[in-house]
């Protein structure tokens, strides 16, 4: 029988073999679990589990993810998903009853969502049924939002920010800048979402449907900053990895970061290709607002500027640049590349040309699925001329598209280390092994939450290091020999406090003493018995020149057999 924590309160669950579906002892829910034939699994989803129940749902989305590509069957990993997805805290109802409440929110309802889907497509029969009535109470609880946040007054501007400090409790610097910044934006005439100010009178469960309202139409978010932690806090990289994600679909959204003491590369990786303002710079407030009036005049105005056209102002070469990209969608490179060339001699500079011919140097039938190419593209001379040549607003587009796949690179290079950490963590648990896993969390500290799990190896990796160096200075104990207990001091002078390192340690130092004093008397008894070995010789040697028994000293008597008087040996035996 295996321990697993409840999903809803945190308790210990007990749950038997090839259970699916069990009941909480403490919060009485009923619930599915993960079949625990795994070791591996098991510590990955109570180490997922707990990143959830503290809300850190991308974190723990890592953790399932990683779970799936190991073990595609496991509907419980998928459902895992699904909680983070929605960010999905249950919490205490008045009856004592724990009901979901989401603190993230999606347009599309979760009965449509995949990875529902896939749960409910791998659950046996009893843990659909709890998939599917837990869906329900959710999806309805997102359609309440959705009904609110569409009757909410749309924003131009989102400041994200930490309000409170969680040591101190008291407000942030960063909760002051954002107010200065809140009152001088609205004076201004801007739609501003300020948590302090908006939500003043909303209570903090009900505070998700404003935040979605607020993010779904602010074009800008301030992610004001003054500590990394700070932009790491669990709801502020909630409310910042939202808005970005939610830049992935709408193209006129814009964030901004806002830093302050602090270096701009200690910010989220997330803000790496944003043009980030100091606010201790005295230009701050007037750089910000030039920043935003670009931003809602753009939008404005001119509007979206994303998607890539393929006509040119040449109305020489718009035919040929027509027939070139239609030859692309069919898959026919040549044909497409002789057209972009007949544009090129008519004109050197057409960017647009230069873009079917990088269409043709990677065989992508289509601008927009640039960003699925499996290699940067930002080498290539075609490339190179897009950017000399092009309007700004082609530039970005390429260029975005070249930033998706070095960034899915890196996310999946980072997969890859962070994996095996995870199943080098596991499998062995040797020092060196787990210190070793350790230093590739860190190589990708950055990523889910590689960086505890660094710091769980190398914990490990000392209590496993000191285990066995007791272990082997145990060994060299055994050996009990002076050379093998010395190393054995060495190792445990090195371990002190440490399980019974102590204890080992006296008895090695009075075994030396007691090992000394044996070779002292040992050497004595050696000197004695060459004393006496050489006395003997001596005295014989006495004997032999008197012509007397060498062995004890006698006279020899007799005609033709001379024999010793006292001990009756022969004279012949002594060979005198």
């Amino acid at each position: 029988m295996a321990i697993f924590k409840c999903k809803m309160c945190g308790g210990d669950l007990e749950v038997f073999d090839n259970a699916t579906v069990c009941e909480c002892e403490y919060c009485g829910t009923k619930q599915t679990v993960p079949r625990l034939d795994d070791e591996k699994k098991l510590a990955l989803f109570t180490r997922a589990n707990n990143l959830r129940l503290k809300s850190e749902f991308d974190k723990a989305a890592g953790i399932y993810e990683s779970i799936i590509a190991e073990f595609r069957d496991d509907a419980e990993a998928y459902w895992g998903l699904v909680l983070c997805k929605y960010g999905i805290e249950y919490v205490e109802d008045r009856d004592s009853s724990r009901i979901p409440t989401c603190h993230r929110t999606l347009p599309v309802s979760i009965m449509d969502d995949d990875d529902f889907q896939q749960a409910c497509e791998y659950a046996d029969i009893a843990a659909k049924t709890v998939y599917r009535n837990e869906a329900k109470a959710i999806d309805k609880i997102q359609k309440k939002i959705l009904k609110i946040a569409h009757n909410e007054t749309p924003y131009d501007i989102f400041i994200c920010y930490k309000e409170t400090d969680d040591i101190t409790g008291a407000r942030t610097e960063d909760s002051l800048i954002a107010q200065d910044v809140y009152t001088k934006l609205i004076k201004d005439g801007y739609r501003v979402f300020f948590a302090r100010d908006t939500l003043r009178e909303v209570a903090g469960v009900d505070y998700e449907p404003y935040i979605y309202a607020a993010l779904s139409s602010a074009k800008i978010m301030l992610a004001i900053g003054t500590k990394h932690e700070y932009y790491d806090a669990v709801w502020v990289k909630n409310e910042w990895s939202r808005f970005i994600s939610m830049m992935g679909d709408d193209s006129s959204k814009v964030l901004i970061p806002c830093f302050k003491d602090m270096d701009a590369y200690d910010m989220p990786k997330a803000f790496k290709n944003m043009q980030a303002l100091d606010m201790g710079e005295v230009t701050f407030f007037g750089d910000l607002v030039d920043n935003i009036e670009r931003v809602l005049s753009k939008f404005s105005v001119k509007g979206s500027t994303e998607t890539i056209g393929f006509n040119s102002g040449n109305s020489d070469v718009a035919p040929l640049l027509e027939r070139g990209f239609l030859f692309l969608e069919d898959e026919n490179w040549q044909k497409g590349d002789d057209f972009f060339e007949l544009v090129l001699n008519k004109d050197p500079k057409n960017a647009r040309a230069y873009l079917g011919k990088l269409l043709v140097d990677l065989e992508v039938s289509n601008p927009e699925n640039l960003k699925d190419f499996h290699t940067p593209f930002d080498d290539n001379d075609n490339y190179q001329k897009i950017m000399r040549f092009a309007d700004k607003s082609l530039k970005d587009n390429i260029k975005k598209q070249n930033d998706i796949i070095i960034r899915r690179n890196e996310e999946n290079r980072k997969r890859d280390i962070y994996e095996k950490a995870v199943s080098m963590m596991s499998s062995d648990t040797s020092a060196k092994m787990l210190e070793a896993a350790g230093y590739l969390f860190l190589e990708v500290k950055d990523f889910n939450d590689a960086r505890d799990l660094a710091e769980d190896c190398f914990e490990k990796a000392e209590v496993a290091s000191k285990n066995e160096t007791l272990r082997e200075a145990k060994q060299k104990i055994k050996q009990d020999n002076i050379k093998s207990i010395k190393t054995a001091i060495e190792m445990l002078e090195g371990i002190q406090g440490w399980e019974d390192a102590d204890e080992q340690l006296e008895f090695c130092k009075k075994r030396i003493e007691e090992l000394r004093l044996k070779e002292i008397e040992k050497k004595r008894e050696q000197e004695r018995k060459i004393a006496e070995i050489k006395a003997k010789s001596e005295k014989q040697a006495q004997y032999r020149a008197k012509g007397l028994c060498q062995h004890c000293g006698g006279e020899f008597k007799g005609f033709f057999n001379k024999k010793c008087v006292n001990c009756g040996l022969p004279r012949d035996y002594l060979k005198i």
